[in-house]
């Protein structure tokens, strides 16, 4: 991984900018999508990006090789980060998916519950929504127009601090925010294999099976027909197990599947890694403010 991390170093620095074509939004659909895309990036846009990094950095040669069409050069910087992903990513990626989906879940749940106006107020504490302004904290001040196009937000395990934006207006708007980190998600109800009830009872069996998609303790209480105080306790063992992962939305508790517990409703089927961008995406200090 060291060699990767060093050809790729110069054009992902710790801070400040970097091309914009190295995150696209297709990303979000998985990594062979966001690759693809990468892919066939236009060679003017590389040239473009690739000029306004080397205005505030030295680039390798390679990399300047690039910015002037070489599909040798460009083939060696998709290899360098899929080479990448496998090294530092993949190994991790039921841990990183746990915490990409439970966010989710809290941000569907604002959504269903308030609107756009409630999920808008329920991003991380370093964005406010002002109605109809969408402030972040950024080291400068930028006014992002969406002109009815609307905007992706997508969680990222790996930003930290401030949100991520695109730095050229004409992209389709995106909007990258920190996920918050719990200790340790699938989509849908699962129904709980018989056999699951002789593993772990079949109370905690039906709590299991009855999380879904996210569901607060309260809600969880009346799916399985027990008390509150018992769907937190069996809740907080499974939590223990790595099954669930709980976190907190305002004054509720939201409850989530982790891929194991996910994996262990569906009789140990291991569920397929379905989305890159939102885990890989690196922290960049490009201000945003919208």
């Amino acid at each position: 991984m060291n060699g990767e991390t060093r050809l790729l170093a110069p054009l992902v620095p710790s801070r400040g900018y970097f091309p914009d074509f190295l995150t696209p939004p297709e990303g979000v659909l998985g990594l062979d999508s966001g690759m693809q895309a990468l892919r066939e990036t236009p060679p003017e846009r590389v040239h473009q990006e690739l000029g306004r990094l080397s205005t505030v950095r030295t680039l390798p040669a390679w990399i300047r090789s690039m910015a002037e069409g070489d599909s040798r050069a460009f083939a060696k910087l998709t290899g360098a980060l899929q080479a990448y992903h496998e090294a530092a990513i993949a190994p991790y990626w039921s841990h990183i998916q746990a915490q990409i989906e439970a966010d989710r879940a809290v941000r569907g749940r604002a959504l269903l519950d308030g609107g756009a106006d409630a999920l808008l107020s329920s991003l991380p504490p370093m964005m406010r929504w002002r109605a109809p302004v969408l402030e972040a904290d950024y080291p400068v001040d930028r006014d992002i127009h969406l002109g009815g196009r609307g905007l992706l937000l997508v969680p990222s395990f790996f930003c930290r601090r401030t949100p991520v934006a695109y730095v050229n207006p004409e992209l389709a708007p995106v909007l990258v925010y920190p996920a918050r980190h719990m200790s340790e998600c699938a989509p849908a109800e699962v129904t709980a294999p018989r056999s699951l009830g002789k593993l772990v009872g079949h109370t905690r069996s039906a709590v299991l099976g009855s999380i879904g998609g996210g569901c607060t303790t309260s809600e969880l209480a009346r799916r399985v027909g027990v008390s509150a105080a018992s769907a937190s306790q069996h809740a907080g063992v499974l939590r223990e197990a790595g099954l669930v992962l709980t976190l907190r939305n305002g004054s509720a508790v939201m409850h989530t599947l982790t891929p194991l517990g996910a994996a262990l409703l569906r009789g140990g089927h291991r569920p397929r890694v379905r989305s890159a961008a939102q885990s890989s995406i690196p922290e960049r200090s490009t201000p945003a403010t919208m």
